[in-house]
């Protein structure tokens, strides 16, 4: 027999946040000078080692779904984690980087979705992104956008869902679902090591950190 605290159980979700792992041209500053996409590094050695790292963390977890920023080391670490788990990447854009003038003189050129597709096959062409990202949003445009964004893929997808962002993308993701204002969980959530992972649990209807941000070679 079930009883209250089995259906309770039952009914739990868990999201898992992820921030890519280490950028090349932070690692390497003379990388952008020949690139043809210098705004949108791929990832570093230890960027992957981290990335390979994230996937043995959630290898054996009972996630259905798996959603990454467009910019090439999210679907770099996304794909990583798409490997492990057997599942497809749903590229959304809601999730990208801060659009911010301050960090892109002009708009970022990314590989569209048939260039990631040509590098990645596991990404899912026929996925209906669910949010936006603006060129010139401010700060809190970047999280808004974030947080609405996953909570509509919490809305529309069942079972556990991965995310794989940004330190600003994942800061409004977690803050939003958790349902609080984003200042009051910044030391938490509001600067993330690259290739940390932080779970969040929603059981009766309120969400929490079950597991504090890590960085997964630990």
């Amino acid at each position: 027999m079930t009883g209250p605290a089995d259906a309770s159980e039952e009914a739990a979700r868990t999201v898992w946040i992820v921030r890519h792992g280490d950028r090349r041209d932070f690692v390497d500053p003379t990388w952008a000078r020949g690139a043809a996409r210098p705004e949108d590094p791929p990832l570093a050695r230890s960027g992957i080692v981290q990335a390979r790292a994230v996937a043995r963390r959630l290898r054996g977890e009972r996630v259905a779904h798996l959603f990454s920023s467009p910019f090439l080391r999210t679907v770099e670490t996304a794909h990583h984690v798409a490997a492990a788990l057997d599942l497809r990447i749903k590229v959304e854009p809601g999730l990208s980087e801060w659009l911010s003038v301050a960090w892109f003189p002009q708009p970022p050129k990314l590989l569209s979705l048939d260039e990631l597709r040509e590098r990645f096959p596991c990404i899912d062409r026929a996925y209906a992104p669910r949010g936006c990202a603006r060129y010139g949003e401010r700060g809190e445009e970047a999280l808004a956008r974030s947080g609405a964004t996953a909570r509509r893929l919490v809305d529309d997808f069942p079972g556990d869902l991965v995310i794989v962002g940004h330190g600003a993308s994942v800061f409004g993701a977690g803050s939003a679902l958790l349902g609080v204002d984003p200042e009051m969980i910044r030391p938490t959530l509001g600067n993330l090591p690259y290739g940390a992972v932080v779970k969040l649990v929603r059981r009766r209807a309120a969400w929490s950190i079950e597991v504090s941000p890590m960085s997964a070679r630990s």
